[in-house]
């Protein structure tokens, strides 16, 4: 029976979640085969470069088809659930299989056929905010050996892997399922050196963990539980990694999410912008006493008070005094664009990698204002829930490395800010106070900038000026 089923069958595909991401990668489903779903619930989540993000269906019916395994990395636009928006209707035919990517069904059957080599087709722009991908629709049959066998071929391969020989120019390419081979990019491993075990010669995703960590005896995999992002206001030490297993020597861990475009901004950053690093030590026991008094003040009771919430006003009364450093560097125009706002950002290390939230025009809040959205920043990264918005647009950032006990360093900026400060350990130390030492709360304080846009007297000045309101906090009235 022929019928049109695309009024019955319904795709929805990996949306961008943020600004230009082209991938994310399925973190846990919410749902199964022969669910009923309705528009507006959230069936998965995914984690982008930026932040792990929820779903929701725009569809109600049946879910048919979960297109992807929990696990697997998916380019935008891509199909990754089919859903029966008319579920018991006449119409019986299967959906077509995305235009973009084969569904798990179909990646087997293509594991088990002879690899051919794609012709690139570029797909048109789907839904406003997807991405494109490259697709392919016509494709050539691979150069088989004659007179050989799969599996026997395959296993021609690894003795010259293993250095019985060359390998051979026209050998062919090792089997192996879709995510399989998105497994064995992931951990490096070239699959041409695994010996399949799996049926017909078949690349299996034991097969790969064995090539990576090879052991006397195999021992089940057992899958690790992602954590709940749990930063400190600027940041708390990430999950330990998992116990390695008995005999191990080394354990691979693969470079994606948030931690790949951590890696891929600092680079990037470090080597566009010439940073320019100074430090200041300084006495900050009027405003420990200040942070005390301020905790038990009925204005800001129920809200979260500490050191950071008067170093983040002392950085916003600097900037106000000199908006020079409220800069950024546009290098397509050649221009330096003066901002009049300040998104302030607070570096915080979760599990999943650093990431660094901002406090919309945080210039604009009074201090218990700043309060409330400092506490709802760190609620809101400690549950995970830090959207991609929340992340882009930064001015400046704190970095609060103090945390780990540690006394100062020399922090890069974020991609397109001007400055960052880092705050090192508040400690007690002996200092000269009114002509006598004595012990006090000493803390350094260091500020990193962009050298293109903020000189060195002008990072001389914004540094001196959070450092002497620190010392004295009376100056956030007499400033502000």
């Amino acid at each position: 029976m022929t019928a049109d089923t695309s009024l019955r069958f319904r795709e929805f595909k990996m949306p961008d979640v943020g600004e230009g991401l082209t991938e994310a990668e399925i973190l846990k489903w919410y749902v199964k085969p022969g669910d009923t779903v309705t528009d507006g619930q959230v069936v998965c989540e995914v984690e982008t470069a930026k932040a792990a993000v929820e779903l929701p269906i725009p569809y109600d019916g049946v879910v048919h088809e979960l297109r992807f395994e929990e696990g697997a990395t998916v380019d935008v636009g891509t199909s990754i659930i089919t859903i029966d928006v008319a579920p018991g209707s006449a119409l019986v035919e299967e959906p077509p299989p995305a235009a973009t990517e084969p569904s798990l069904a179909a990646a087997e059957q293509v594991a088990q056929e002879p690899e051919e080599k794609a012709e690139p087709q570029r797909r048109q722009p789907v839904l406003v905010g997807y991405g494109v991908a490259e697709s392919s629709t016509k494709r050539r049959p691979r150069k088989a050996t004659p007179g050989v066998p799969e599996q026997a071929a395959a296993a021609a391969i690894q003795a010259e892997m293993n250095g019985h020989g060359a390998p051979a120019p026209d050998r062919p390419r090792p089997l192996a399922k879709p995510p399989v081979r998105k497994l064995a990019k992931d951990l490096g491993v070239d699959l041409a050196q695994v010996i399949p075990t799996g049926p017909d010669g078949v690349i299996t995703r034991e097969d790969v963990h064995a090539a990576v960590a090879p052991a006397p005896v195999a021992a089940p995999v057992t899958p690790v539980a992602r954590p709940a992002e749990q930063p400190a206001p600027a940041g708390a030490a990430p999950a330990q990694a998992a116990a390695p297993a008995a005999g191990a020597r080394e354990t691979r861990v693969p470079i994606k999410g948030v931690r790949k475009a951590t890696a891929a901004a600092m680079v990037g950053s470090a080597f566009t912008a010439p940073h320019v690093t100074e430090f200041i030590t300084l006495d900050v026991t009027r405003t420990m006493k200040l942070v005390e008094e301020l905790k038990a003040d009925k204005d800001m009771a129920g809200l979260r008070v500490n050191p950071l919430l008067l170093i983040a006003k002392a950085l916003l009364v600097a900037i106000k005094r000199n908006p020079e450093v409220n800069a950024a560097w546009d290098e397509a125009n050649q221009e330096i664009v003066h901002k009049h706002y300040v998104n302030l950002g607070i570096a915080a290390a979760t599990p999943r990698g650093l990431i660094v939230p901002n406090i919309k025009d945080a210039h604009e809040m009074t201090l218990p204002e700043l309060a409330q959205a400092l506490g709802e920043l760190v609620a809101t990264a400690r549950e995970g829930r830090t959207t991609p918005a929340a992340m882009q647009g930064g001015t400046v950032t704190i970095t609060n490395v103090g945390v780990f006990g540690v006394d100062t360093g020399t922090p890069i900026l974020n991609p397109g800010e001007s400055a960052i400060l880092a705050v090192g350990a508040i400690k007690l130390q002996p200092w000269v106070h009114k002509g006598k030492v004595k012990p006090r709360q000493v803390t350094t304080l260091a500020l990193s900038f962009d050298h293109r846009l903020v000189d060195g007297a002008l990072g001389s000045k914004v540094l001196a000026d959070v450092a002497a309101i620190l010392e004295n906090p009376k100056r956030l009235i007499t400033w502000a």
